[in-house]
């Protein structure tokens, strides 16, 4: 008797809270719907009234009437409430369908959406199932569903993304840290190397590895975060900010600071702020040099490292579909920490094996100082011509010989063989140089240049390769000329490394070249990061050069085939191979 007074008692407080405005009307708590996007894909949810959530377990599509089945049903993330999942934020669930018995045409079918929830003041509300009639080409499906094979359903960057969308924070964090480790061993990261051994030995008497290891989180901190906001901002207003760094006046304005840097090392001046600011600055602490190197790991990440590789790409991907620069962001910090950490052991050891005034002090410094050098010879590739960039390499190269002693015969063997080595390899440089050729790997490839590939001489393919264009219009021009063919459209820059790799080393690659010969061959050229330039960028979704994006013979891009970054020869040939 108690129980049903118990019951009768609830029944009363809720009718009576309901139509006396405490609680929210089942139609005002919740408002289902449920639609058909472009893509055949399914777009249903409930949006919900203030201060309701819905249980995860009690949300369930079902489809009656067809024979259509649910291939895939992608849910948003639940939280925790009091020991339920629930969400608390209107969710919406993205169905991808099957057409196992290769229906076409329009089908009508019913789609039934259940759900439960309660009010956050403490009614519950019962279950509800709504019923909504929809419809589906079945061809376009069938159409859609084989373009998503079993293998490589997404391309690289985009899989990373909806590994963002749907994984935990924990595992996304983790897998970016990897990502970041594995970015640390790409020739992007290798120019970071000098700089913060640089910064590291320039601190002079006094350095302990307690402060070495300071400055080296200072350092990789810095980087971390321009990496992030530099992201973030692309993601958030889909413009290349890294290109936008690389106009050739930043680029002559950083070459001249490296040089600077590198004289300092030479011992011809000694760089350092006024007595009076750095004393004002240090006072009552012990910051000295902490600031200059947090600048300067600043500025590496936005000018010494523009990698665009997958996972960079992948997080800028994910913020500029969803808008969640939270996340996107938290996850390249993650992978900036993760290019950090060789970085910060670089520099414990610079400051740890750091050896005692004298003769030695000497060479290293002069040792870090034809490294500054080189890193100011390699930003200025990204706007100087290849042959200018040789000779200039040649030159550094053979004076760092000399003042080794190359010629010398009473210096310890090893150092004689690592100057023999550099001279060797410079004079080869400026021979090449002297030629016309300008391939820093293969300094005397000239002398193979009567190589042919099906009767085509290497110079005459490397000439017909690539039609450029620079806008929408001058692209769709090209598509509509070539229409029935499968085309190869190549997003590159002149300051872009990556694709200088590309073009040198697998673009060069003789069997690469015949494959790519089946191919019509279109380089968008962001250069100058025009408004132009931008918008055909932002048009295929591309976040910054290299990016290879493929295109079948009906101009469709074949999504799951986009390579973003550099590739090598081999396994760009093999994936040629797959088109």
């Amino acid at each position: 008797m108690k129980f049903i007074i118990q019951i009768f008692m609830l029944i009363t407080l809720t009718i009576s809270s309901v139509y006396s405005g405490d609680f929210l009307a089942p139609d005002e708590a919740f408002k289902p719907y449920a639609k058909v996007n472009e893509s055949a894909q399914i777009e249903a949810g409930v949006t919900l009234g203030k201060d309701i959530y819905i249980y995860a377990q009690k949300m369930s599509i079902e489809l009656k009437g067809t024979s259509l089945k649910i291939k895939e049903i992608k849910k948003p993330i639940s939280i925790d409430h009091d020991g339920e999942q629930v969400y608390t934020i209107s969710p919406e669930l993205l169905v991808t369908l099957d057409n196992p018995e290769g229906l076409s045409g329009i089908q009508k079918f019913t789609l039934l959406l259940s759900y439960q929830g309660c009010s956050q003041m403490g009614l519950c509300y019962n279950p509800y199932v709504k019923e909504f009639p929809l419809t589906l080409d079945a061809s376009k499906l069938s159409l859609e569903n084989k373009g998503q094979t079993d293998i490589g359903e997404l391309s690289e960057s985009d899989a990373i993304a909806d590994t963002i969308k749907s994984g935990n924070i924990g595992i996304i964090l983790l897998t970016f840290l990897g990502f970041g480790l594995l970015l640390a061993m790409t020739p992007c990261v290798f120019p970071m190397i000098p700089i913060i051994s640089g910064l590291i030995v320039s601190q002079g008497k006094g350095l302990t590895t307690k402060k070495a290891f300071a400055l080296s989180i200072v350092y990789v901190l810095a980087m971390a975060v321009a990496y992030t906001i530099a992201g973030v901002l692309a993601g958030l207003f889909g413009a290349n900010l890294q290109g936008a760094l690389q106009m050739p006046w930043v680029i002559y304005s950083f070459s001249l600071v490296f040089v600077a840097l590198a004289l300092s090392m030479f011992g011809f001046y000694e760089l350092k702020l006024p007595d009076a600011l750095v004393t004002k600055v240090s006072s009552g602490t012990n910051r000295g040099g902490y600031i200059g190197v947090a600048i300067m790991g600043f500025l590496s990440a936005l000018i010494v490292g523009p990698c665009v590789a997958a996972p960079l790409a992948g997080a800028l991907v994910y913020i500029g579909q969803t808008g969640d620069a939270v996340l996107g962001g938290m996850a390249l910090f993650s992978m900036s920490i993760g290019m950090g950490l060789p970085l910060i052991a670089v520099g414990v050891s610079a400051g740890k094996f750091m050896p005692k005034p004298g003769a030695w002090m000497t060479m290293v410094s002069a040792v870090f100082g034809v490294m500054m050098l080189a890193v100011a010879i390699w930003m200025l590739e990204k706007i100087l011509d290849p042959s200018i960039i040789m000779v200039m390499y040649s030159i550094l190269g053979i004076g760092f010989s000399l003042y080794l002693g190359v010629f010398e015969k009473d210096h310890h063997f090893f150092k004689h063989s690592i100057a023999m080595i550099i001279f060797i390899y410079s004079v080869a440089l400026f021979i090449g140089f002297l030629a016309g050729y300008s391939s820093m790997t293969k300094p005397l490839g000239f002398l193979n240049e009567a190589v042919l590939v099906q009767g085509t001489s290497k110079e005459q393919i490397k000439e017909a390769r690539f039609v450029k264009v620079k806008s929408i219009e001058e692209l769709d021009r090209v598509l509509a000329k070539n229409q029935g063919k499968k085309i190869l459209l190549d997003f590159s820059a002149d300051w872009c490394t990556s694709c200088k790799e590309l073009e040198d080393i697998t673009f060069a690659d003789t069997a690469v070249r015949k494959k790519m010969s089946e191919f019509v061959l279109v380089r968008a050229d962001v250069t100058e990061n025009t408004d132009q330039e931008k918008a055909l960028s932002k048009k295929y979704g591309v976040f910054g050069p290299p990016v290879l994006i493929f295109l079948d013979e009906n101009t469709e891009i074949e999504k799951s085939k986009t390579i973003v970054g550099f590739i090598p020869p081999d396994e760009f040939l093999l994936h040629l191979n797959r088109q």
